[in-house]
């Protein structure tokens, strides 16, 4: 099973935050649910964007990338109409 790396974008708070996981779905229903702490306040969190890895290790670098970055600006370099918005 491949990993998917994810950039999740906050209405309410105007943030973006960006992960990785086997299982997208059940993930931002996690986030949604508030499961994790930093990002309750965030909620409800949107997907704006996700990329399909063969490897964990492939989609740990990709996330690290995004991260260096920042979120929004890698939706901005690739030209993802969304980060125009936030």
């Amino acid at each position: 099973m491949g990993f998917i790396v994810y950039i999740l974008f906050s209405e309410r708070t105007k943030r973006y935050y960006s992960g990785q996981t086997q299982d997208l779905e059940n993930r931002l229903n996690e986030h949604n649910r508030g499961e994790t702490s930093s990002l309750k306040s965030g909620i409800p969190w949107t997907l704006v964007w996700s990329y399909s890895c063969a490897s964990r290790s492939e989609a740990m670098q990709l996330e690290k990338k995004i991260k260096k970055r920042g979120a929004g600006r890698f939706l901005d370099d690739i030209g993802h109409p969304v980060s125009r918005g936030a």
